[in-house]
């Protein structure tokens, strides 16, 4: 684990590649000209985390930033109060002494006279770009002249190409991100925290929460742990049992990258001392479909096609997939296509239809049934990936994706 002032120091570095690398790739690419984010104090726009310093974690009063791609070349200006920290990363335009901040952004407008404003107001259902407030746009449409507020266009593409690329920076240090979440998942499926027969689910995601805690780390959704045993799935007041199949599904957030992660464990019948072979070989099925949505992945096609073409060959294979991955970095659930949903296995989704990216990163989400004879019935093999998709491949970014770790040897 890093200091909080290395933390900071490295995801600045990552703000710093984001806005000299990333932004004036993604505008041309979209065909924006201008940029414009607003935002009150305590009533940030989601996209503000991630055009801003460490040091600076509010909006003052009223923060406005605006982007330029304009001719080949990309300038960033606030229209806000001073701040040391935005003066790093940004040109400050408004003067409280001889105008008024709107004066201020007409004024800056008028100065680059963009063909086009993007702004975060949604036509896509996306939360991302969704986060101008009611009450500033229907300000700035008072305040702005309307040859500039006529300008207006959504900024659901840009916004969601902005946030779903990774930096150079961000691939160097996700591995180091994953390294402690599965650090909290070893720890958790082991023989020092599960007592068959005495330790529940909620024990168990109890200790996950508060080694989290103790990193000095967040979760970004709350730790969940289930079971499978002969009768079905059960939740988190259960005791665990010699015999039940562990499921784990966990998240953090470490410099800013977001994990999502879902392992197995078995906790071994007396007299046994190894995974059944049976649970062995459903894993090796898990695996293999894993493998089918990587490589579709990697071929940049929809998250629609992803998922048909991948359910399809799995299917052809004998498989019996569910499929319901999604994009994962600067969110848990962050921009980018989604490939399947749980509740929703058509693989005709309208956030499904955007194509895969490089240097992109998602939470490979899916599960294969098997009936296991252990069990007597039907039996979901739940297994979640943080992976990245870089130099046309998708790489896993922790180690033991085949494994089910095994409790109770002790």
């Amino acid at each position: 684990m890093y200091s909080l002032a290395e933390q900071y120091r490295i995801a600045d570095a990552c703000l710093k590649e984001r806005l000299e690398l990333v932004l004036p790739e993604v505008m041309q690419e979209c065909g924006i000209e201008c940029w414009l984010i607003a935002c009150r104090e305590y009533n940030e726009d989601p996209i503000m985390k991630f055009i801003t310093p460490c040091h600076f974690p509010t909006a003052r009063r009223l923060s406005i930033f605006l982007f330029f791609h304009k001719d080949g070349a990309t300038h960033r200006i606030t229209v806000s109060r001073p701040d040391e920290e935005l003066a790093r990363f940004y040109d400050r335009e408004y003067d409280a002494e001889s105008e008024t901040q709107m004066e201020a952004l007409i004024r800056v407008l008028r100065q680059y006279d963009p063909k086009n404003i993007a702004i975060n107001v949604s036509e896509d259902g996306y939360a991302y770009t969704d986060g101008l407030s009611h009450g500033l746009y229907e300000m700035l449409m008072k305040e702005l002249p309307a040859d500039l507020s006529s300008r207006f266009v959504s900024a659901d593409r840009l916004g969601l190409r902005y946030l779903e690329t990774r930096t150079p920076s961000e691939l160097k240090y996700y591995p180091e991100v994953m390294a402690e979440a599965m650090e909290i998942i070893e720890a958790a499926f082991s023989d020092e925290v599960i007592t068959p027969g005495k330790t529940t689910c909620r024990d168990v995601m109890d200790f996950m929460e508060q080694m989290t805690n103790d990193k000095g780390l967040s979760l970004w959704f709350p730790a969940t742990v289930d079971l499978q045993r002969k009768g079905g799935m059960l939740g988190e007041n259960t005791v665990i049992e010699r015999g039940d199949l562990l499921h784990c599904d966990f998240g953090i957030v470490y410099l800013n990258l977001c994990t999502d992660t879902q392992r197995l464990a078995y906790v071994l019948r007396e007299g046994e001392e190894d995974l059944p072979e049976q649970l062995a070989e459903a894993m090796k099925h898990n695996n293999r479909f894993q493998d089918i949505v990587r490589k579709n992945m990697a071929r940049g096609l929809s998250g629609n096609e992803v998922f048909s073409e991948s359910v399809e060959e799995g299917r052809l294979e004998g498989l019996r997939p569910v499929l319901y991955s999604h994009p994962c970095g600067l969110f848990g659930h962050s921009a980018g296509p989604m490939i399947g949903r749980w509740d929703h296995q058509q693989g005709d989704l309208p956030h499904g239809q955007p194509l895969l990216r490089n240097n992109t990163s998602y939470a490979l989400e899916l599960s294969v049934i098997e009936h296991l004879d252990i069990y007597e019935q039907d039996t979901y093999i739940f297994t979640e990936e943080t992976v990245v998709l870089h130099d046309g491949k998708v790489d896993f970014l922790a180690p033991n994706r085949e494994r089910v770790k095994v409790i109770g040897k002790n």
